[in-house]
């Protein structure tokens, strides 16, 4: 059986479980599930794209609810703390305690400005690269930023929902 069979096939609990790994909001888990079964890959790729666009702003809190500040390194054994610990690994490498020190005064003046979790897709950026970017953001409007923690809150999601389908396959 392909990943997309085993997707197909999956019992609702364990699809259910798996799909908040990728994004905790369960609206995104429902509307990816809902549309079962699928013929190929990309089509629960797609699915999982416009779930993630179609969320409501509670629904990307709920979302943002399961994510660590970036930096930190997400507790437990869950699929979603591996997968955290994974994408912020590169951004972990080689930062220097001045660069960490800087993420940490960002992230909280970033949550006193905007009330929340400051989220970006960290893989394959360095904390440096995730600083500047943090620092650039909590200048946005709120309006510009929930776009923005929306369109990176999907990222996430898709990247993660790649590699349960590749565990899958």
């Amino acid at each position: 059986m392909d990943a997309t069979e085993v997707f197909n096939a999956l019992p609702a609990v364990r699809l259910e479980e798996d799909l908040l790994a990728c994004c905790a909001a369960p609206a995104w888990g429902a509307a990816v599930a809902a549309k079962r079964p699928y013929r190929e890959r990309s089509e629960i790729i797609s699915a999982g794209d416009a779930a993630a666009r179609g969320l409501t702003w509670p629904d990307v809190l709920a979302g943002l609810s399961a994510h660590p500040r970036i930096g930190e390194r997400a507790a437990g054994d869950s699929k979603e703390a591996a997968f955290s610990r994974r994408e912020q690994s590169t951004a972990a490498q080689g930062a220097d305690e001045l660069t960490k020190a800087a993420l940490i005064e960002a992230n909280r003046a970033y949550e006193e400005r905007f009330g929340h979790v400051f989220l970006i897709f960290a893989s394959g950026r360095t904390q440096e690269e995730i600083l500047a970017v943090a620092r650039e953001r909590v200048a946005n409007d709120e309006e510009t930023e929930r776009a923005v923690v929306r369109d990176e809150l999907r990222k996430i999601a898709l990247l993660r929902l790649e590699r349960v389908l590749d565990a899958l396959g």
